[in-house]
């Protein structure tokens, strides 16, 4: 596979291994794929991506508290005085044979993740009790999860279960010289640019679980050096992206910008 299209509806993914090999094998054998990683790594493009390569529609959902079964599957609706059924993302995705893709899985509630069930294993199949159809899915059909290992706690854990029905990938943050070229790609600002971005995102990233929760994501260096490129000062881009998004302790903050000064020379 190539590593990079320049089409304007390729969405552009620098890979960083045999991940694209795993996700094209996962989908030509029908077996459900679960992909972790912090928060900004490129989880949701190389989905994107990945979808554009075989050709699929792709059907995304962010998962959250309140997202029900119904969410997913669908609900009856009511207009025009009569009921109409509507199929939820997942169903479309199952009957065009395309990509359900689960953005943090393990937010939705517990209720809802049932359903995914009978279709993360050998079954492939989903029912849809309320109109009493069982449909199973095409082969060209895939289920794609991600959820940040970062965010896991008691309450909000996968089952060890529910992840030996996955094949599983591991993202990480990309190495330095990756970094910077996917900072250039996406934004064309200058390598010394990325290059200064990228060594404070390592910087940043030092302080994981001691002054920080979450750390600079590969994302928010894309929105700093957009707005640099837009003509803002460093420090302000830098504060507004990095710093300011990633605390809200305001000595914590300041030692942050004391970082950024340093590598931009103040």
């Amino acid at each position: 596979m190539t590593k990079a299209k320049t089409t304007p509806n390729f969405p552009f993914y620098q890979s960083f291994g045999d991940e694209e090999a795993v996700f094209e094998a996962a989908w030509r054998n029908r077996l459900p794929l679960l992909i972790k990683g912090p928060t900004g790594v490129g989880k949701t493009r190389f989905v994107a991506h990945m979808a554009e390569q075989l050709k699929l529609p792709l059907y995304t959902v962010a998962c959250h508290d309140d997202l029900t079964a119904a969410d997913l599957v669908g609900r009856h609706l009511i207009g025009n005085g009569s009921t109409v059924w509507c199929d939820g993302p997942l169903t479309r995705a199952v009957r065009e044979g395309g990509i359900c893709y689960l953005d943090e899985v393990v937010e939705a509630r517990k209720d809802t993740t049932v359903v995914l069930h009978p279709l993360a294993d050998d079954r492939r199949l989903l029912p849809i009790d309320r109109t009493g159809e069982l449909l199973t899915a095409p082969h060209s059909f895939m289920l794609v999860v991600s959820y940040n290992p970062g965010y896991q706690n008691l309450l909000k854990g996968m089952k060890p279960s529910t992840r030996q029905r996955f094949v599983s990938l591991r993202f990480g943050f990309p190495d330095a010289a990756r970094e910077e070229k996917i900072l250039q790609r996406e934004t064309a600002c200058p390598p010394d640019l990325a290059r200064r971005l990228v060594s404070i995102a390592g910087a940043l990233r030092q302080l994981k679980d001691q002054d920080l929760e979450e750390v600079a994501s590969t994302r928010l260096l894309v929105y700093a050096a957009l707005l640099m490129k837009d003509g803002m000062d460093p420090l302000t881009a830098c504060r507004s992206t990095m710093v300011e998004s990633l605390t809200d302790d305001p000595e914590v903050a300041e030692a942050l910008m004391e970082i950024i000064s340093a590598t931009f020379g103040r």
